[in-house]
């Protein structure tokens, strides 16, 4: 079979796992959901509110209907795009929600990304670099302590030294609010404050933005400091790689042009999957640093007992999940050429 057939071949089977996988996520969240322990209803309506008032919102919800057809109406709605409406948002559809949080959520798992690449780059190739060193096992403790640290609490320390006591960064929140923000185009505050042309509220956004994309991608680019320290040094022992310094080609030449790019294959895979994870995974940041994101508009749902809102963020997650999964693995059937299908 040729390597164009095969290639098509794979990706046509990682499509059709996709509708598994999702029915899979929405099963385990329906579940998971329907076993928290308590009323719904008194959680959010109060446990004093009249018994009416109760059964009404358990017909709404279709928690008087038996399990298994609470579970074929949900799947019902789901297949229409119905993610429901929120209960503790008086009946806020919930794709109006995802739209009106998902950007804040979005910009912060960017930022964050790209600071947790430049530095777990940075640090795992100038450890690789001088193997036996002290610099080789500074970037070993830099990788497990970043991975190993708490975000909740790496965020509070970093609050407290950089917004409470030095006072260079603004205390929580995405924007001030005595300034208007920019006019929605995309939701990212960076980006329509440039389209716009007011580079006031860009430099306003960034100065609210640093802290916690920083905090989040430093704990994250221990990740990437651990893949490519290990990668890398395995690449410089590579035939090739001594055939080229038989050649005399400069070392330095040699880590960047020859063994960085193919130990940089396997990030590719981490870095899908980590972005995925931040745009559904960042509610300790967000809920750290008052980031009006989805990740903490999820939180608060689950705390209200929220079905429809806790759902429909959940699937709409998964579903980024299982996307990015999907388009990770044909990137990397493209890229390396070792993989088989």
């Amino acid at each position: 079979m040729s390597r164009s057939k095969a290639l098509g071949y794979y990706i046509t089977s990682r499509l059709l796992l996709a509708p598994l996988q999702l029915i899979t996520i929405v099963t385990i969240v329906f579940l998971l959901l329907r076993a928290t322990p308590g009323d719904p209803a008194d959680a959010i309506l109060g446990g004093r509110a009249p018994e009416a008032a109760k059964q009404a919102l358990r017909e709404q919800l279709n928690l008087n209907l038996p399990l298994p057809l609470q579970y074929l109406e949900y799947v019902k709605s789901l297949l229409s795009f119905d993610l429901g409406k929120s209960i503790s948002s008086s009946g806020q559809p919930v794709w109006d929600i995802i739209w009106q949080y998902f950007p804040a959520t979005a910009e912060l798992a960017v930022f964050a990304i790209s600071i947790s690449l430049l530095i777990g780059i940075s640090v795992g190739v100038f450890a690789a670099s001088r193997p036996g060193t002290s610099l080789d096992l500074s970037g070993r403790l830099f990788g497990i302590i970043t991975y190993a640290l708490p975000m909740f609490w790496a965020g509070m320390m970093l609050q407290l030294v950089f917004a409470v006591g030095l006072e260079w960064f603004p205390f929580g929140t995405r924007f001030p609010a005595s300034l208007a923000t920019p006019d929605r185009i995309t939701g990212l505050y960076t980006i329509d404050s440039l389209l716009q042309g007011n580079l006031t509220q860009f430099f306003t956004a960034v100065q609210y933005l640093i802290l916690p994309s920083f905090t989040l991608g430093l704990l994250l680019s221990g990740i990437f400091e651990r893949i490519v320290r290990v990668n890398l040094k395995q690449t410089m022992q590579a035939d090739y790689v001594e055939a080229a310094r038989a050649r005399g080609i400069p070392e330095r030449k040699i880590l960047i042009s020859h063994a960085l790019k193919n130990a940089l294959i396997p990030v590719i895979t981490v870095l899908g999957l980590t972005f995925a994870s931040l745009l559904g995974g960042a509610v300790l940041t967000e809920v750290t640093f008052s980031w009006p994101g989805l990740a903490n508009r999820l939180f608060e749902s689950i705390a209200e007992r929220d079905y429809p809102t806790v759902q429909g963020i959940m699937v709409f997650f998964g579903a980024i999940v299982v996307g990015a999964s999907i388009l990770i693995d044909i990137l990397n059937a493209y890229v390396d050429p070792r993989i088989r299908y």
